[in-house]
């Protein structure tokens, strides 16, 4: 047993304290609907996938026992980086037949799990985040599970909230995707050096269909800019586009699928999961 399987000790220990660490920061408090999903039967843990010579941290889940190449989930995160709610979701995923990745987006700019609050968070290490890294990122990521048990040609990503975000840039930057499902990430924004283009802008590249699970009480997000993501996918000529689909969850609030967090929505956040699977199922993943 390597000792990324199951019992993680050594480095992985440490890591998961502070995995744990900002899951208690994320919560304040951990709720009682705080979803757990065991290890067993599966393969789960730190690993370090090598990005043009710099090793980023990831956690990886997937099943113990698997015969042949497992369709492949990238799973990127909120804000708080991979905490104990997002090493969960990717045991399900594992649960669910998958290979899942989570990889450790915001390293280089700074400990996203040691912030004294989401103002600073943002500030100094969100912020600094280019795009275009964390596209390689995710590139490297998909390489490692070709390598490492995966299908290359079953590739699906999924995200929440920031990673909601990414999960529609992706899908337009890597032509090995297959299905995509956004769960509440922004979809408009003013352009910058490191976030030069959002969801809206890239409806015309994108490379495989994305499903959007959105709430509908989202001041962050609002209703409006969803209906301006739908009329763009609609009049678009590109089928990927034209395929992708929107599920707007009219009393949910930002966050329902976080079951750690006060916003938790049960019935959505089920709702959205049965919706997520059977995406990727339906567009061979």
């Amino acid at each position: 047993m390597s000792n990324d399987v199951c019992e993680e000790t050594g480095s992985n220990q440490q890591r998961r304290a502070l995995v744990m660490g900002a899951f208690a920061a994320a919560a304040l408090p951990v709720a009682a609907s705080t979803i757990k999903t065991p290890h067993d039967g599966l393969t789960a843990g730190e690993i370090s996938i090598d990005v043009n010579g710099f090793a980023m941290p990831a956690y990886r889940a997937m099943p113990a026992k698997a015969r042949g190449k497992l369709p492949v989930v990238l799973l990127v995160s909120e804000i708080f980086g991979i905490h104990e709610h997002i090493a969960d979701v990717a045991r399900r995923f594992a649960k669910a037949g998958y290979l899942c990745i989570a990889p450790e987006l915001f390293v280089r700019q700074g400990d996203a799990m040691n912030q004294p609050d989401i103002q600073t968070l943002v500030r100094e290490v969100i912020s600094k985040v280019p795009d275009a890294q964390v596209m390689g990122d995710l590139d490297a990521c998909a390489a490692w599970a070709a390598k490492n048990g995966g299908d290359p040609k079953k590739l699906a990503i999924t995200g929440f909230c920031y990673g909601g975000r990414i999960t529609w840039l992706y899908a337009a930057h890597n032509p090995a995707v297959k299905a995509g499902v956004a769960w509440y990430g922004r979809l408009v924004g003013t352009s910058s050096a490191l976030t030069p283009r959002h969801p809206i802008d890239v409806v015309s590249q994108l490379k495989a269909p994305v499903l959007g699970l959105y709430a509908g009480d989202d001041p962050g997000i609002p209703n409006n800019t969803v209906a301006q993501m739908q009329n763009a996918l609609a009049a678009s000529p590109n089928p990927a586009a034209r395929n992708s689909d929107f599920v707007l969850y009219r009393n949910a609030k930002h966050g329902f699928h976080a079951d750690y967090r006060p916003m938790y929505d049960e019935a959505s956040a089920k709702d959205g999961w049965a919706r997520c699977l059977a995406w990727f199922q339906r567009h061979g993943v």
